[in-house]
C-alpha cells in the first residue's frame, strides 16, 4: 500500500518536472477575456528541449483552426516535440479566437497575441537559455496567417517605452508557413478564416493590408513553405504567391508542393512521403544557423 503511494508520488514529480510551463500574455484579463466566450486569456506553453548550450533556437508555435478553433495537439504539441528532440526550445501559442457569430475577438487580437508572446519569449531568453536572434515563428493554416502578420507586420522596439517589452522589436528570425492562409481575398482565400479574423463585410483597405503577400518587403525574414497541390479548403496558391513576393523582394525561401495530402495534414505520421517535411523544416533551419 505504502510502496504504491510512493511509487504514484514519485512518478507524479516525474511529470511534473518533464511538463511544459505555461505563461500568461497579459497581466490582467481586463479588455482581453470576453465573459461568456471565452475559457481562458491567451497564454504559451513552453516546451524546454534538453540542449544544455545556451544561446538555443526558439520556435513559436500557432495552431490552425480557421482562428475559431486550434488544432492543439496535431499543430501545437507534436510540432513542439520534434523542436524538442532536435534542440531547439518550442513554444505554442493560444492566441485569441472567434465564431460566426462574431462573438468574439478580431483583428487586431490575435496579431497583439503573436507580437506579445515573441517580446515575452526574448525578454525572458537569458533566464531559459534561449538566443533573443534565433526565435521564429511556424503557424499551420490560419495559424499560418498569423505566423505570416508576425512576419511581414514589425513593430520595432521603443527604447524609451516604460513596458518594458514594448522596448523589444517583434520581427521573428524565420517564419515557417505549413499549408498558410495567406491571402484574405476571396478568390483564392480562406472565407471562413477572413469572417472570423476580419468580420463579415471588412474594409476592402483592411482585406489588402492582411493579405500578407502583399506586405512582403526585404526585412521579412527567411521563410520555410509546406502546402499540398489537392489542398481544396487553402489552395496551394497562397503559398505560392506569398513565395513569389518573397523572391520579388530577394528574402531567403523554400517551399515543398506535395502531389497529395490536402488540408490539415499536420506532421502526417502515417504518409511516408508527407511525413518528410518536418525533419526538412529542421535541416533547412541548420542550414540557416538555427541549432
Amino acid at each position: 500500500m505504502y510502496r504504491s503511494i510512493i511509487a504514484l508520488l514519485l512518478m507524479c514529480a516525474q511529470l511534473s518536472a518533464s511538463s511544459q510551463q505555461r505563461i500568461y500574455l497579459y497581466p490582467s484579463e481586463e479588455g482581453i477575456v470576453i465573459r461568456g466566450f471565452d475559457t481562458t486569456a491567451p497564454y504559451i506553453d513552453y516546451y524546454p528541449s534538453k540542449n544544455p548550450s545556451a544561446g538555443r533556437t526558439a520556435v513559436l508555435i500557432c495552431p490552425g483552426g480557421g482562428y475559431q478553433n486550434l488544432a492543439w495537439e496535431k499543430e501545437g504539441v507534436l510540432p513542439a516535440r520534434l523542436f524538442n528532440e532536435n534542440g531547439m526550445d518550442a513554444f505554442v501559442l493560444r492566441y485569441r479566437l472567434n465564431n460566426p457569430k462574431q462573438e468574439g475577438h478580431r483583428y487586431p487580437a490575435q496579431y497583439n497575441d503573436v507580437t506579445t508572446a515573441i517580446r515575452i519569449i526574448r525578454s525572458r531568453a537569458t533566464e531559459w537559455g534561449i538566443d533573443p536572434d534565433k526565435t521564429g515563428v511556424m503557424g499551420f493554416s490560419a495559424g499560418g496567417h498569423l505566423a505570416s502578420t508576425a512576419a511581414t507586420i514589425h513593430q520595432k522596439g521603443d527604447p524609451s517605452a516604460k513596458d518594458p517589452l514594448l522596448r523589444i522589436d517583434t520581427r521573428p528570425s524565420f517564419a515557417i508557413l505549413i499549408y498558410p492562409v495567406i491571402t484574405m481575398d476571396t478568390s483564392f482565400g480562406h472565407r471562413g478564416s477572413r469572417n472570423n479574423l476580419l468580420g463579415p463585410k471588412p474594409d476592402e483597405a483592411l482585406v489588402q493590408s492582411l493579405s500578407t503577400e502583399n506586405r512582403v518587403n526585404t526585412a521579412t525574414p527567411p521563410v520555410f513553405l509546406v502546402h499540398a497541390d489537392d489542398d481544396k479548403g487553402v489552395p496551394p496558391m497562397n503559398s505560392i504567391v506569398f513565395y513569389g513576393a518573397l523572391k520579388k523582394n530577394n528574402v531567403k525561401a523554400s517551399m515543398l508542393i506535395y502531389d497529395h495530402g490536402g488540408h490539415g495534414f499536420g506532421m502526417a505520421p502515417t504518409d511516408p512521403l508527407l511525413s518528410q517535411w518536418p525533419m526538412q523544416v529542421v535541416q533547412w533551419l541548420q542550414r540557416q544557423g538555427f541549432r
